[in-house]
């Protein structure tokens, strides 16, 4: 065991998106359970779904890391809270290695977090019908930029063992430290947002054991673990992003969890924990009730994969409307749970499918993407999330749009995306309602968490 400061450490990164980095990073952490060690484990970037794959591999949470969303700091204050008490820490890169926010610059890559972690790389390759070239493909990434250490290459998707042998002969250094053949029966489900969330009944546990003896077999794991271990102590580590729970709770906050709604970041659930919020997480797929709470989080997910189970549920849709309604309660949503407060989710089966009705408009899903990329929210009025002027930093990521919105809906969110643009409005308030399609991350304003919680603990009584 470790400490966060000099913790044996790696990121595995791709030369693009698409080459398996997730695979090997979930047989390389179930090969090093194997071994009895402890791992802990982290995602580039805004992605949900990988860290559910993370979790199911590791058997404990794993946290997001994005550059542009979070900043250096609150980079490494995750990154310590995350790491303390693992034997060893993978970080999961993003796209490929040099890929971010800026195609001129590190911004929001997977090379920035390495710089900042100061954490040797190791490049995950798709071998596939490739030779000597391997050694070209590398050698770039190696000599692009000098601050990084490129300790070592995976090369995924060879074809035999005789295929690794030629790969090794052309690239020695920095050394190739395994080769997984191609293993289509361990495949993992995909679906339009990525990989389908890591829940047992959609991803069997096989595949998890499956792919660890892959890697075991496959991967040379005990130079793999003298790579992280090499790793240089980091200089000073900052204190830990959010400390654990109040010790006396100030609110309790309803959590939307289930196969429905899942996408959260861990850091914004530390962060709500610490400044004095009990979670109680609920189902809106399958409970009849709400909680006793002063505030709901709906987060986002897959209502319209689960719409009609949604609709069915009627007695929870309004318990939820006259939390809003009658209590006058706050509640915030994301994406999927915006979709669930509106009136109704058009299916692209054709289907109607009723929601809570709220947010007096309609959603219809697409096929194809409506939105994709980082932005900067500023409120244009006070919300349970804050006063106007608040900004805060997020990203969108999806395939459906808002239909037949009333013309008087309150929009207090002026939204700029990260590659410039004028801004547009969006954020939908009503009362003490606040719902939007953009994922924020609290790390970029810690102010908003705590004006939420604040929001919540009003007139609760505790």
């Amino acid at each position: 065991m470790s400490a966060p400061g000099d913790i044996p450490r790696l990121v595995i990164a791709g030369v693009a998106s698409g080459v398996g980095k997730t695979t090997v990073t979930v047989g390389l952490t179930r090969a090093l359970r194997a071994r009895g060690l402890r791992v802990a484990l982290f995602k580039c970037g805004p992605d949900y779904l990988d860290p559910t794959y993370h979790q199911r591999a590791a058997g404990t949470a794993s946290h997001n890391l994005d550059g542009w969303m979070m900043g250096r700091e609150a980079v490494l204050a995750t990154f310590a809270r995350g790491a303390r008490g693992a034997d060893v820490a993978i970080v999961e890169g993003v796209m490929g290695l040099h890929d971010g926010a800026s195609p001129t610059g590190p911004a929001g890559s997977t090379a920035e977090l390495a710089r900042w972690l100061a954490a040797p790389v190791l490049l995950v390759v798709d071998a596939s019908g490739m030779a000597r070239s391997l050694a070209a493909l590398v050698e770039g990434f190696a000599r692009f930029d000098p601050e990084l250490s490129i300790a070592g290459v995976i090369a995924n998707r060879i074809g035999s063992r005789a295929h690794l042998d030629l790969l090794r002969a052309a690239q020695s250094e920095p050394p190739i430290l395994g080769g997984l053949t191609e293993a289509a029966a361990l495949a993992f489900p995909e679906r339009h947002l990525g990989l389908r969330t890591a829940h047992p009944d959609a991803v069997p546990e096989e595949l998890f054991t499956g792919w660890g003896a892959h890697a075991a077999g496959e991967l040379d794991l005990a130079a793999v673990l003298a790579v992280a271990r090499g790793a240089p102590p980091l200089l000073a580590p900052a204190p830990a992003a959010a400390a654990g729970p109040a010790a006396r709770p100030r609110c309790r906050i309803g959590l939307a969890l289930d196969e429905a709604f899942h996408f959260y970041y861990d850091d914004n659930l530390r962060r709500l924990e610490a400044l004095g919020a009990q979670l109680v997480p609920f189902s809106p797929v399958r409970d009849a009730r709400l909680p006793d709470v002063d505030g709901l989080y709906l987060g986002g997910g897959y209502p319209e994969v689960h719409a009609e189970a949604l609709a069915a549920n009627a007695g929870l849709r309004a318990e939820v409307a006259a939390f809003a309604r009658a209590r006058q309660r706050p509640i915030y949503a994301e994406c999927g749970g915006l979709m669930y407060l509106t009136r109704a989710i058009a299916t692209r089966d054709g289907g109607r499918h009723q929601m809570v009705g709220i947010i007096p408009a309609e959603v219809e899903m697409s096929d194809k993407l409506e939105a994709l990329g980082y932005v900067e929210v500023e409120l244009q009025a006070a919300t349970p999330l804050g006063p106007a002027g608040t900004r805060f930093r997020g990203h969108q990521f999806r395939y459906s749009r808002l239909r037949e919105p009333d013309a008087a809906l309150d929009l207090v969110y002026s939204v700029r995306r990260r590659r410039g643009q004028e801004p547009f409005r969006e954020g939908y308030r009503v009362d003490s309602v606040v719902a939007s399609y953009v994922h924020a991350h609290w790390a970029s304003n810690p102010l908003v968490a705590g004006a939420f919680v604040a929001a919540c603990a009003e007139g609760a009584g505790r």
